[in-house]
Formats: structure tokens, sequence, C-alpha cells
């Protein structure tokens, strides 16, 4: 079997050119990451969704850096060939440029990852401006961003209004200018998506932004049916591995119970000769 050839920033900007869709996936644990390698995705991101689909907490807002590292150094080894992201967690880059770069850096250093991603718009330009100056890969990711949606009122779509649209193509080309590589688009609607994706050279890809931006990102925890919190609306679910899982564990406490597990076939057996030695050992014990 040919080892796939990884994807690089050239390689999915000339897709973009070419107009080929990028599939991109959120992984966060080396089983994951294998099958997605094995299925040809594109891309990997280490989402800081991890929080909630991992930990479950309630939101993305607790997850550390030291967790995110862990999870993407899983990741790649998982998936050694496919393009992978590290998503930059609430308060890693939000305190100074000097964080931003150090925490940035880690990803690169400790976990190889090609890439970095962090929220928000226009705000944010001079942590991008210092990532991109110490040679990392940037993705911007605006629209519903979740660290910030406190102050979106909320997990609620964005650019429904003519007025929000236009702050959001006014973050995506700010962003754009300031050099990021890759664009995130989050729960806006496809006009906005196509608009965004076609105005700007770089590739956008969307996570519930219509079927015109550059690709897709879905969590691998939404596709194949494991995350059962909530199923956001852009979500189309391939598989129902909750109920597959949830099934298969009732049927081994049924046969637990019953005595029907474990049968003959799982036992081991002692070796030739030595049930008969065993058994005298058995008779020193009964004594």
């Amino acid at each position: 079997m040919a080892t796939k050839k990884k994807k690089m920033i050239l390689d999915l900007h000339k897709m973009k050119k070419e107009g080929q869709k990028v599939v991109w996936i959120t992984s966060y644990d080396y089983p994951s990451a294998q099958f997605a390698e094995a299925a040809g995705v594109d891309m990997i991101l280490v989402g800081d969704s991890l929080g909630m689909c991992v930990y479950g907490y309630e939101s993305t807002v607790p997850v550390t850096m030291d967790q995110c590292i862990v999870h993407a150094e899983a990741v790649r080894r998982a998936a050694p060939n496919t393009f992978v992201v590290g998503d930059m967690p609430f308060m890693s880059y939000q305190t100074s440029n000097d964080d931003a770069v150090r925490n940035a850096g880690r990803f690169l250093k400790e976990a190889d990852c090609d890439a970095i991603k962090l929220e928000g718009g226009k705000r944010i330009i001079p942590k991008v401006k210092a990532i991109l100056d110490a040679g990392i890969v940037v993705c911007g990711h605006i629209g519903l961003t979740p660290q910030s949606s406190g102050q979106l009122g909320g997990h609620k779509a964005q650019g429904r209004t003519v007025e929000s649209a236009e702050m959001l193509m006014e973050d995506a080309m700010a962003l754009h200018e300031a050099g990021v590589q890759l664009l995130l688009l989050e729960a806006v609607p496809p006009e906005v998506g196509g608009a965004i994706a076609k105005m700007l050279p770089i590739p956008v890809y969307g996570i519930g932004a219509g079927m015109n931006t550059d690709g897709q990102l879905l969590i691998i925890s939404d596709v194949i049916g494991q995350f059962q919190a909530f199923t956001p609306k852009f979500v189309k679910k391939y598989a129902n591995v909750a109920e597959v899982v949830t099934n298969a564990l009732k049927q081994y406490g049924e046969d637990v119970r019953s005595g029907d597990f474990p049968g003959e076939e799982h036992c081991y057996r002692m070796k030739k000769g030595e049930f008969e030695k065993f058994e005298e050992l058995l008779k020193k014990y009964r004594k």
C-alpha cells in the first residue's frame, strides 16, 4: 500500500486555485486520527473542543495548553502524513505577543504540528503578526468563536444581518492582510461564507458556513455520532457510535451476570502435565 503524501500549505493553496475541496476533521486521539489518515482526509485539527468532547467541560474555556499538546502529540503519531493544525486555547495568546509566540511554538516543537489556529479578527492582529514573524503557519478563525461566545450572546450564528456580515468581511480582510495563510469561518450563512471565500486568495474553510467555501471541517465526535450532549445544526452524522457502544456494553453486562461470559473459548489452559501437579498443590492449601 502506497504511503499517503502529506499536503503542505502550498498544496492547500493550489487546491483552492484548482477548485478542489479540502476535507478537514477535528480529532483528539491516536485511534480517531489513525482512522482519519486511513480515510484520506487532507487536514486534522486538534481542537480545543476536546474540552467538551473528551473532558466533559461545559465549554472550551477551561482547556489548557498542556492538554492540547498531549492530544496533538497523539494525533501526530497516528497521522504522520496528514497536515495537522493545533488549536490555541483560551488565554494562551490573548495575554501578550510573547505568550502567543511561545505557546504557538509549543505546537511545533513538542507536537510537530504544521500550523496553529486562533480565534478572533482585527483585535488579535498583533498576536497574529508576532506568530507569523516567528515563522509559524497561522489559520484564522472568525464567525462563531466559542472562546468569546459570551460576548456574542452564546453559541449563535454570526453574519445574519448586513452589519454583522460586513464586520466579518472586515475581519477576514484584516487577517489576510496581516498574513494568515488559512481562514476558518464558523456558523455563518452560506452567502457570507461564499463571499469571503471568493474575496480572499487564501483558502477559506467552513464549519457551518455553507457549501461555497474551499473546504469543510467537522468534529469527528459529531460525524460518528459519539458526542451526545447536543448536535449543532450544521452537523451531518454518518454513524451512531454511541448506540453501537452502549448496546455492546449492555450485552457484555448481561453475559457477565448470566455467566455466559467468559466461556471456554476465552480461557487459558495449563500446559500439558501441569494440571495434575496443580491438583497436588491445591491439597497443600486445603489443609
